[in-house]
């Protein structure tokens, strides 16, 4: 029993297996596709950020005008790119894989300086800025800075789902093709949501989650190498995780009395399962 409960179970042995076989080339795939964009968007003499706009303006009213039938859906979903969501998701990985929160925090630290320094050289004015005498749909809170580049959400996304993807790679090649193609499928079908609720513009989407696999892979290699994160499995310093979900679940109860989102209501559940799951584990120690 304690085995399924410690650093030491099948989930997070397995991850570890998965993590130890990657190899540096995995960065070419991003790096090729991070390219591939700016030899586009320079053929389209757009590397500046009036024809960056200007070239993605119809495939950006495409896609809003289509998403936004599904206001309350989508909403739901991009909160997955807000950390306190997708974190409150993947609670119950801190006791049976801890290596899979040791890789999520080195990535998600890389993907935040990404972001930050990315939003602030690029300076690219939201949809909201852009496109103000043209007709698109905006859910939620209407965003107006110019930090639209590149779109933090993907970031995230691409981040947790990097992760994620290498963490549970099946063995056999068949299964390994549709996991890739699941993962991938997914993650991008929820960054889109980005331009659903008119808050990005598809390129934003695409190269946020370039940036965020890059993370991933980065937050993945980081925690092989450095052990900065080792702390996390060890039960002495579950009173830390405790209060911090605790935390969790009250700011969610404050956002729900500003928005009631099913979302979460699913975030606030897993947190409280993996609340009573760490403090099981704690007590009986």
């Amino acid at each position: 029993m304690k085995a399924n409960l410690s650093g030491n179970s099948i989930i997070n042995t397995y991850a570890i297996n998965n993590y130890s076989k990657l190899k540096l080339s995995l960065f070419f795939l991003p790096l090729f596709f991070l390219v591939a964009v700016v030899l586009f968007l320079y053929k389209h003499d757009a590397l500046n950020t009036e024809n960056y706009i200007l070239i993605q303006k119809d495939c950006f009213l495409f896609i809003n005008s289509k998403l936004s039938q599904f206001p309350n859906t989508i909403y739901n979903l991009t909160q997955l790119g807000d950390c306190l969501i997708s974190f409150s998701l993947l609670t119950l990985f801190i006791i049976c894989a801890p290596k899979i929160w040791e890789s999520l925090l080195s990535a998600s630290l890389v993907s935040c300086v990404f972001s930050t320094i990315l939003k602030k050289l690029f300076a690219v004015p939201r949809p909201a800025l852009a496109f103000d005498n043209s007709p698109f749909f905006i859910i939620g809170k209407t965003l107006c800075g110019n930090n639209s580049l590149p779109s933090g959400h993907s970031i995230t996304i691409f981040t947790t789902f990097t992760v994620l993807l290498f963490s549970f790679m099946p063995k056999k090649l068949d299964y390994k093709i549709l996991w890739i193609f699941f993962i991938i499928t997914t993650a991008f079908s929820l960054a889109l949501t980005r331009v659903g609720i008119g808050a990005h513009y598809p390129l934003d989407v695409f190269i946020g989650g370039i940036f965020g696999f890059i993370s991933g892979l980065l937050g993945i290699f980081i925690t092989r190498k450095y052990k900065i994160w080792d702390w996390i499995s060890n039960k002495k310093y579950y009173p830390v995780f405790i209060v911090l979900f605790l935390i969790c679940c009250i700011s969610l109860i404050i956002r729900i009395t500003h928005e009631n989102l099913i979302i979460y209501y699913f975030s606030i559940a897993s947190l409280v399962v993996s609340l009573y799951k760490i403090t099981t584990v704690y007590v009986k120690k």
